[in-house]
């Protein structure tokens, strides 16, 4: 090839590299979205606990709540019969197989006092289900009995006056999908406490769930998938 045509092809590179940048600078969405979630506090008033009910946090068919703990002391409910339920997405939107990937993040809201939590085990009883309409039945995904270590710091000097203050607690990793190949997602969150066993004893109060839902942006997902198709050729033709 000649020197000519080496130039063409360098400069016809470099225009099509320059291309790719604009487009992902100013066509192309964010990579990821981060989507927010706290649990809805569900009351399973069944003596046996049945592994196929599951809870929602909203809609028609929605769970029996309660606001608070203390509601749940009032009413004498259990700790074993709350189920912190999540829906994923939020209402009136849909996960697309466009999403990639789905990664979660849980984030424990504790308020105790008189503890340290640094290095304390947390033990937590999930069940993940799916559906593609919002009036079909759930169907199991998977159900995991999992353990995740606590790092939480009071941020401020134990005196009476701080007493009802929250834990600052690190981030812990919760789930993650290797595809979105359903429009609904459901997880059901137990957190059993059983004395004998030491099982969530001496974790503080938990007072709220909260989740971080991370996935692919679609139409990022879109641009790139179209860049390789149209580059690709381009790229291996020189």
């Amino acid at each position: 090839m000649s020197t000519k045509k080496l130039v063409i092809v360098g400069v016809l590179l470099l225009l099509f590299q320059a291309f790719s940048f604009m487009v992902g600078g100013l066509i192309a969405p964010s990579p990821t979205t981060a989507v927010h979630y706290l649990a809805a506090k569900c009351v399973d008033t069944a003596k046996s606990h049945q592994s196929n009910k599951w809870f929602m946090p909203w809609g028609p068919n929605q769970c029996e709540k309660i606001g608070t703990f203390e509601e749940a002391m009032a009413k004498k409910i259990e700790a074993n019969n709350i189920v912190f339920s999540v829906h994923v997405p939020l209402p009136n939107k849909e996960m697309s197989p466009w999403f990639q990937f789905m990664l979660v993040i849980l984030h424990l809201v504790i308020m105790s006092f008189h503890i340290s939590l640094d290095g304390s085990l947390v033990t937590v009883d999930v069940g993940l289900a799916y559906r593609d309409d919002m009036m079909s039945e759930w169907t199991e995904m998977a159900h995991s009995l999992e353990q995740r270590k606590l790092n939480c710091k009071f941020g401020t000097t134990k005196t009476y006056e701080n007493e009802g203050r929250y834990y600052e607690c690190d981030l812990l990793p919760f789930m993650e999908l290797g595809s979105v190949a359903h429009k609904y997602y459901l997880l059901n969150i137990r957190l059993p406490v059983h004395e004998r066993k030491k099982i969530n004893v001496g974790i503080g109060e938990i007072m709220d769930i909260r989740l971080v839902g991370i996935h692919q942006n679609g139409g990022f997902t879109k641009v790139w998938f179209a860049m390789k198709t149209f580059l690709t050729p381009a790229y291996s033709s020189s």
